[in-house]
This record gives C-alpha cells, sequence and structure tokens, in this order.
C-alpha cells in the first residue's frame, strides 16, 4: 500500500490564512476607506464631533486632518474594490502602501480619537501581513518547492 504524501506548501506562496486573507484583506481595506471617508466628513463637518487638543507635537487643524482622511478612505476604497476584482500586483502594492500611510495617520491622530485610531491601526497591519504574503496561483509559482 502506497501511502501520498503532500508536501507542505512554501513560505510565501498562497494557503490558508494568506489565500483567505486577500479576500478579507480586500474588504477591510474597503470598509477602512468608507469608514475614513466618513471619519474625514466629521472632521470637516464640525469641530465638535472630536475634542479639542492643545499642545500635541502635530499641529495639524480638523479640517486638514479631515481632507487627510477623505483622500485616503476614497484611495483605500478604489484599492480594496481593485483588490476584490482580481487586480494584479498594483492593487496590492496600492493596498500596501494606503495601509501603511493609514497606519502613520492614525497614530498621529490618537489624541483625538484613541480607542478608534487603536483598532484602524490593527485592522491596517492585518491587511499589510494578508498582501505581503499572498502569492498567486500562477503558472510559474504553482509546484515550487
Amino acid at each position: 500500500m502506497s501511502q501520498q504524501t503532500h508536501p507542505a506548501p512554501a513560505p510565501g506562496t498562497s494557503g490558508g490564512w494568506a489565500s483567505g486573507g486577500i479576500v478579507f484583506a480586500g474588504v477591510l481595506l474597503l470598509m477602512n476607506g468608507v469608514f475614513a471617508i466618513l471619519q474625514g466628513i466629521s472632521a470637516l463637518a464640525t469641530d465638535d464631533v472630536y475634542a479639542r487638543v492643545h499642545d500635541y507635537i502635530y499641529k495639524i487643524s480638523l479640517t486638514g486632518w479631515g481632507w487627510i482622511l477623505v483622500v485616503l478612505g476614497a484611495l483605500g476604497v478604489v484599492a480594496g474594490a481593485a483588490l476584490l476584482k482580481g487586480a494584479p500586483g498594483w492593487a496590492r502594492g496600492l493596498g500596501i502602501f494606503l495601509a501603511a500611510l493609514s497606519m502613520i495617520a492614525q497614530f498621529m491622530f490618537l489624541p483625538y480619537a484613541p480607542l478608534w485610531a487603536l483598532i484602524m491601526i490593527g485592522i491596517d497591519f492585518f491587511v499589510i501581513w494578508a498582501l505581503a504574503l499572498y502569492l498567486p496561483d500562477t503558472p510559474d509559482t504553482v509546484g515550487r518547492p
């Protein structure tokens, strides 16, 4: 009786968490973009939504933060939608770049909404991890050790 053994996927190939994670990362990137747009609109609409922070090292007005978040959010929606449609590597690269920018922006936004910023930083971390690890099955990568 011959028993077949299946080799474990090589590191960096699409398997398990990474292959399922790419769809989830696309959804998270899309939703993160929508949330950033809403967060930006809240900052633009009125200065009463967020607490006023004095003597903070990053001196950007809430209007400035609003525009930064709206632009990052709109780009995130585009990248997330492109990932869900199966776009090539440019969508992955853009998604990683935007998630990294979002992490920086949310870190700088910590004094205004600390809990929300920490949650968004965690989501951005997962998006970067899933997009960086995923390697689509192409003819040149299938069966590669």
